[in-house]
């Protein structure tokens, strides 16, 4: 059987661990179909995962049977391939599972981010640098290039396969995630939050949202103004694995920017959630940006965002931020926001405590 140097496996391996951790973050911020290539080459990469490991194991399962201090690193990296992999299969297939809070696509991610930790530890401490002969043969080029095809030829035949067991896995999204309750409102859709925010409910009569930043007029508008009657129809999709469409009225961003008077150098516009969570838009997306308080028809409620939540059409949906208090223009992109998804759980607000 035609194989690669054991060196260029192990290489291989790290390669395609790190590659596909790395489409896997590009992938939470992907919704359009224009974009779809990265989770091709994440499904790819997974099949390639899945040859490469099987060569490793030839080499080496008999050290597995004899472990000392390193073979035990060994196992439990082991334990969590098969785990990432598995979990993504599974997801990708239909399955349902929850574990202490997380579905299989919430573990798969913790799964894939601690063996990408773990791989990376184990290339600095126990690395074997490439030698020429192990990536110049020619046996190696059509080895790479016949793991390459074959995985690509067997994340083509997946649909089809699931389609023809009658799995719904062959009617997710090109995101992986799965249709809930489009066009029912409220009650049809999860009222998830990126990460932990549990803030109170907002007192609508006190409610003020605040326009400001490089504007001309810092403006305070409560509540009853946002109820433009600005509507559009939009596909949220959330990262934990689900998506839904539907339809949101509200106020439309640019109409706010213009009454604040938006100045000439303002390039982004940045949303905050009153847990202090935050994300930043271009203003050449504002025309899209609604600031929703109904959807479909019905007064949003608390755990999807009321008073008055983002709707970005196109975005991924911990973009949509919830429970806004603020609209800001800025010169320069907000850097920080991605942060702000972490420690808003750990504010007062986001705590719900204030």
């Amino acid at each position: 059987m035609v194989v690669m140097s054991p060196r260029a496996v192990d290489w291989s391996l790290a390669f395609v661990v790190w590659a596909l951790f790395a489409t896997g973050v590009l992938s939470l911020y992907v919704a359009r179909e224009s974009e779809a290539w990265i989770f091709v080459a994440h499904g790819v990469l997974g099949f390639a995962l899945v040859a490469l490991l099987f060569w490793k194991l030839r080499r080496v399962w008999s050290r597995l049977l004899e472990p000392d201090g390193w073979t035990w690193f060994a196992i439990a990296s082991l334990v969590a391939v098969l785990a990432a992999l598995g979990s993504g299969f599974i997801w990708s297939a239909g399955g349902e599972l929850v574990v202490w809070g997380y579905n299989l696509m919430g573990w798969h991610m913790v799964v894939g981010t601690a063996l990408v930790l773990a791989v990376l530890f184990h290339a600095i401490v126990r690395r074997k640098p490439l030698r020429r002969r192990d990536v110049s043969g020619r046996r190696e080029f059509l080895v790479g290039g016949g793991v390459a095809v074959g995985a690509f030829a067997l994340w083509q035949l997946q649909d089809p396969l699931l389609s023809a067991l009658g799995f719904r896995g062959a009617d997710r999204r090109f995101t992986g995630s799965y249709e809930r309750g489009s066009f029912q409102g409220n009650g049809a859709f999860p009222p998830t939050s990126w990460v932990a925010d549990r803030p109170r409910a907002i007192d609508s009569p006190s409610y003020r949202l605040r326009v400001d930043g490089l504007v001309e007029r810092t403006l305070s508008v409560p509540a009853a103004d946002l109820r433009a009657g600005d509507e559009v129809e939009a596909l949220l999709d959330c990262t934990s694995g689900w998506y839904t469409r539907q339809r949101w009225r509200g106020i439309r961003v640019e109409r706010l920017l213009a009454r604040a008077g938006a100045r000439e150098k303002a390039g982004y516009v940045v949303v905050h959630s009153h847990t202090g969570y935050r994300w930043s838009f271009p203003v050449s997306e504002a025309p899209k940006l609604v600031l929703a308080t109904h959807v479909e028809g019905e007064v949003l409620d608390h755990g999807h965002g009321a008073p008055v939540r983002l709707v970005a059409p196109g975005r991924r949906g911990f973009q949509w931020v919830k429970w806004v208090v603020r609209v800001e223009l800025r010169e320069n992109d907000d850097l920080a926001a991605p942060a702000s998804t972490v420690w808003s759980s750990a504010t007062s607000a986001g705590r719900g405590e204030t």
